[in-house]
């Protein structure tokens, strides 16, 4: 069985793929994907030798069940932010549900829920390594790598309760994928989210109010990351909303496009 030199451990496009019960994963090398041996974030590197088209595969999202999907509130400046406010505000941070995760191509389901459902793409770090108390100097060694998240949002709902883990938790309102990218400086990426190839969002990730080392010193204080767990750093600023058959785009530049499709819950559950 292949293994890499560590140097090209360190570049690599990370998938999963096949069946949620029946599943794999490879590196994805242009057109075709390196069939790995068990799964590379817990087990290492072991390539089998095999070679699929990516043409002749179903991607699934790239993390199979988190332990957690931890996200972080605004997280963006908007125009009039007072940049005072990041020298005193913590981060606000909430949950996702990991039933909420869906990978690329797979359907929002719109629950029958009054108001607005909001799309809010970024940038997901991929835990690698148990993290408790973690410094932000020390934050890259827990990284295993980059992914791109929509944090699907209820928005009307968020603010009819005063809760968010109802507007926010629906299952399929994670989407997650295509592939996580283990070498990637998150420094300066541009973001963009389209629906149905109109630009809704814009925004880079050197706008972010709390930087990556601080978002993983901050929540492995409040609680223990473990590998797998994903960390939803924000979305730029721009215009949400999304309808039934619409398709929400989201492009984060070194990692790729997530795309997923809208369709109404119920309408769907109808067909199966």
């Amino acid at each position: 069985m292949e293994r890499p030199s560590e140097r090209d451990e360190c570049v690599m496009k990370i998938a999963r793929f096949g069946k949620e019960d029946d599943y794999r994963y490879g590196i994805v090398d242009h057109l075709e994907l390196l069939v790995l041996d068990g799964n590379p974030l817990l087990d290492g590197i072991a390539k089998t030798g095999e070679r699929i088209p990516v043409a002749n595969i179903v991607l699934l999202a790239p993390i199979s069940s988190p332990s957690k999907v931890v996200c972080v509130g605004p997280n963006y400046a908007t125009p009039g932010h007072d940049p005072r406010l990041k020298e005193v505000a913590d981060p606000t941070i909430f949950l996702k549900f990991n039933s909420s995760v869906i990978g690329p191509g797979e359907a929002i389901l719109i629950p029958p829920v009054e108001g607005r459902l909001v799309h809010e793409g970024g940038l997901a770090v991929v835990i690698g390594k148990t993290a408790k108390g973690v410094s932000a100097a020390d934050h890259a060694r827990y990284i295993y790598g980059y992914t791109i998240a929509n944090d699907v949002s209820a928005r009307d709902l968020m603010f009819t309760e005063g809760q968010w883990g109802r507007a926010k938790g629906y299952d399929t309102f994670c989407p997650v994928g295509p592939v996580i990218e283990t070498d990637l400086d998150p420094g300066n990426l541009l973001i963009e989210t389209f629906v149905d190839g109109e630009l809704r969002r814009r925004g880079s990730t050197s706008e972010m109010l709390h930087a990556i080392p601080e978002l993983i010193a901050f929540i492995s204080d409040v609680c223990t990351l473990l590998p797998g767990d994903l960390i939803l750093t924000g979305a730029p600023r721009g215009m949400g909303g999304f309808t039934n058959g619409q398709t929400v785009d989201i492009r984060v530049e070194g990692i790729g496009i997530l795309s997923n499709p809208a369709r109404n819950r119920e309408a769907t559950l109808s067909f199966q």
